[in-house]
């Protein structure tokens, strides 16, 4: 049975992220089909974050043998009728200083597990799995590479960067067949979108968990941590979804621009649901649950279990000493809830919010808000395509975004509504994202997250 969902995990593993990833490669092979895993920095750097994913692999491949071993069940059933490909990407932001959360997820994005636990570490031969033989690479070392690539690995490792691999897969499948899910940094899906925006447009979802709309931030009073790490790349992703993308694309930084702007005419508009921080910190994890859980795993032999332990324990005692008011400490679940949405995306348990999609920006310039999730709050009426186009009267100066005028034609000069500005009530303006605002439950996740990955003794 061909699996309902065939998605591409855009990620930047620290803790959640590889909570995620376990869930997705843990569920039935007819529910998902994981594709690749396209790595970007963002919790640590981007070498550290591809260490962590090959560890992943490195951990099941030691659980699977222990389960086989005990005569249990394997599970993981994803993993093993199907191998992604590991590409890696994105090492800095596109207009931005590099941002990390090595202060909540640990120098190593998992909680110092490499040091504490090597055992369960991949060789540094790892490394190599990436790179191409030099053009001055003997014999031997070729046919070293060759091996380390070869089977049993239970993923492929590409040498090409993330977002060409994204492409590439795009391109080889027919339209509306691959769901994005990015959990990162959305810097190597601007590059991907940037480099060739008809087959990004391919895709048939876009699934980001970012932004903070009706919430605070969680990296500053107003930016979730994703978006802030490279707004500039997450406005770029958005003003795909706009029918006038140049409408809601980033101000050019002293003239210039590491990217161009999107063609005039595109075919279609992307398709974007959004998991801001208001719908994933609703979801928690917390620690009795899971050491409920893990501990007679752990005492078992349970690599994954152990490996697990190490940094889930390290972020709960983080968590506590920042909230400092909790016995039972909880990790919100930020990542997982976007897989947990495509196993059961069928449930009508998911909505969305009622007025949408809804014109929701990215601010990507102010020295306090960068990295904000805008919406118009000013509940005025939208005008009818027949009130859209005004004359101005002579002398008149509308405020205006300077890349309409790279990515739109003239039909659109005069497209404002008196009294606005910024094309926030155009009907051919502005974004148009589909905003997550319930679950299947809330309570319900967790107990869900830890049956599926750790199944039972």
């Amino acid at each position: 049975m061909a699996p309902l969902n065939r998605i591409i995990i855009d990620t930047d593993p620290g803790v959640d992220d590889v909570l995620a990833m376990l869930l997705a490669l843990a569920v039935k092979p007819e529910e998902l089909e994981v594709l690749m895993l396209s790595i970007t920095y963002g919790n640590v750097e981007v070498q550290s974050c591809l260490k962590n994913a090959v560890a992943l692999f490195h951990v099941l491949d030691k659980e699977l043998a222990w389960r086989k071993a005990r005569g249990q069940l394997e599970g993981f059933d994803t993993l093993r009728a199907f191998k992604p490909i590991v590409a890696v990407g994105a090492d800095h932001p596109l207009e931005d200083e590099m941002l990390m959360a090595d202060y909540f997820h640990g120098v190593d994005g998992l909680g110092g597990v490499h040091t504490s636990h090597p055992h369960l570490s991949p060789s540094d031969a790892w490394k190599t799995l990436f790179e191409l033989p030099g053009p001055n690479a003997s014999l031997a070392e070729t046919e070293r590479a060759r091996d380390l690539a070869a089977p049993p690995l239970s993923f492929t490792p590409s040498q090409i960067p993330a977002h060409k691999e994204m492409l590439r897969l795009l391109r080889e499948n027919e339209q509306d067949t691959i769901t994005i899910v990015a959990i990162g940094p959305l810097t190597n899906l601007a590059l991907a979108a940037a480099e060739d925006p008809e087959t990004f447009l391919k895709v048939k979802e876009v699934v980001v968990m970012g932004g903070a709309i009706e919430v605070e931030g969680n990296i500053t009073p107003v930016a979730e941590f994703n978006t802030y790490a490279d707004a500039v790349a997450t406005a770029r992703v958005f003003a795909l979804t706009s029918p006038n993308p140049g409408s809601t694309m980033p101000p050019l930084p002293s003239g210039l621009s590491s990217l161009p702007a999107y063609p005039t005419k595109l075919s279609k508009t992307l398709n974007l649901t959004l998991f801001p921080l208001d719908i994933t910190s609703l979801h928690v994890l917390r620690k009795s649950a899971f050491d409920t859980t893990i501990d007679p795993l752990v005492k078992a032999g349970s690599p994954l279990a152990e490996w697990t332990s190490v940094f889930m324990g390290k972020t709960f005692e983080k968590i506590d000493s920042m909230e400092g008011t909790q016995s039972d400490p909880g990790l919100a679940l930020h990542d997982p809830l976007c897989i947990w949405y495509m196993v059961t995306r069928l449930s009508p348990s998911w909505m969305k919010a009622p007025k949408g999609p809804e014109d929701i920006r990215v601010e990507t310039a102010g020295q306090w808000t960068r990295g904000m999730h805008l919406i118009d709050r000013r509940n005025r009426k939208k005008a009818s395509p027949k009130e859209e186009v005004q004359i101005m009267s002579p002398g008149a100066v509308g405020i205006t975004n300077p890349m309409e005028s790279l990515s739109t034609g003239s039909e659109l000069e005069y497209d404002e509504v008196p009294g606005d500005s910024m094309g926030w009530l155009s009907h051919s303006k502005g974004n148009r994202v589909n905003r997550i605002i319930s679950s299947p439950g809330e309570d319900a996740f967790g107990p869900y997250l830890l049956e599926r990955v750790f199944g039972r003794l």
